[in-house]
């Protein structure tokens, strides 16, 4: 022996890690699995099959569902052959979870996923279509309110 103290392990302690080593392990999976925030959007119309525009972007006919980053006001535009055609500005207020400083806890460090789920539906009309003649009438009478006598 050479006077140095025998650092052996034994048996018993070789097969666990320090608690420091399981505090770091822990935090590191808890970071890894942090749970976040999946903002989904679906849009319904009666009758169904209307073509959903999002601020003039094509998303397909309804019932669409699509993902979506930030809260505020969407443009929705519904287009159904017979139908009218509509437009609407539709508010998608932000939970009280993504409100600071709630928001750094639910997209960061909540230990589940949340779904924020969102469901829009709404009725479209059906095209009223006007009869030639009356049109005509209609747009005479016009042009003789729009002349002005000299």
């Amino acid at each position: 022996m050479t006077g140095l103290p025998s650092h052996r392990c034994s048996p018993r302690s070789r097969r666990f890690l320090p608690h420091g080593l399981w505090l770091g392990l822990a935090a590191g999976l808890a970071l890894l699995s942090s749970g976040c925030v999946h903002r989904r959007i679906t849009v319904t119309s009666d009758p169904p099959g209307a073509m959903l525009y999002v601020e003039g972007e094509e998303k397909g006919p309804t019932p669409c569902s699509f993902d979506y980053t930030y809260y505020g006001t969407r443009e929705f535009t519904l287009v159904k052959d017979g139908y009218e055609t509509l437009t609407t500005l539709q508010p998608v207020r932000r939970p009280w979870y993504q409100i600071l400083p709630f928001e750094f806890f639910a997209d960061n460090l909540s230990p589940a996923k949340i779904n924020d789920r969102r469901t829009f539906n709404y009725r479209l009309n059906p095209q009223v279509v006007v009869p030639t003649q009356d049109l005509l009438e209609r747009a005479s009478g016009l042009r003789n309110e729009a002349e002005i006598p000299q």
